[in-house]
């Protein structure tokens, strides 16, 4: 199951694109189909972390791995499926998809229109990461002051308890 979400999600993403892009619309939606240029998932890497049980709903992301460019007869997406009901990742896995061009039954170079869209999802996620990036270094350093505040300031003890003070005995 966990493959056919990523692969649902992969769809969508696509679709997305179309969206996004609706000057080359109708081009990003015959992807999905054998007319023309294609995707093909050439294979996928499923790392389970748990076992989603129903009633659960999942958020399933996708990113570019590494920007491919206009000689790529492929690129590789990255894979998070998220439990909402468990707030955490459940799986995540690596596609490998290969363009192929149905018409002359071979791989084919990314069409321009996708090497675009891609090269400006590969900016986005690059600006992304060194956002989030600051953001964490952020919280680390407000975590560090308030541990200097409280545990690194003079006298400060750490209360371990003891088996003899449960209860009010001891």
């Amino acid at each position: 199951m966990y493959n056919r979400y990523a692969e649902s999600a992969r769809v969508n993403w696509t679709r997305n694109f179309a969206a996004a892009d609706p000057k080359h619309g109708k081009q990003w939606m015959e992807l999905m189909t054998p007319k023309g240029i294609g995707l093909i998932l050439k294979s996928i890497t499923t790392d389970y972390k748990f076992p989603m049980k129903w009633p659960d709903r999942i958020t399933v992301l996708h990113k570019l791995r590494t920007l491919p460019d206009a000689h790529s007869s492929s690129f590789t997406l990255d894979v998070l499926i998220l439990s909402e009901s468990h707030r955490r990742p459940a799986a995540r896995c690596v596609e490998d998809i290969v363009v192929y061009d149905y018409a002359h039954g071979k791989k084919s170079a990314l069409p321009e229109f996708m090497t675009k869209k891609f090269e400006e999802t590969w900016e986005l996620q690059e600006r992304a990461k060194e956002e989030n990036g600051r953001r964490v270094e952020e919280l680390e350093r407000s975590v560090g002051e308030l541990e200097r505040g409280t545990w690194g300031r003079e006298g400060a003890v750490e209360d371990l308890g003891s088996v003899g003070s449960v209860g009010g005995k001891g």
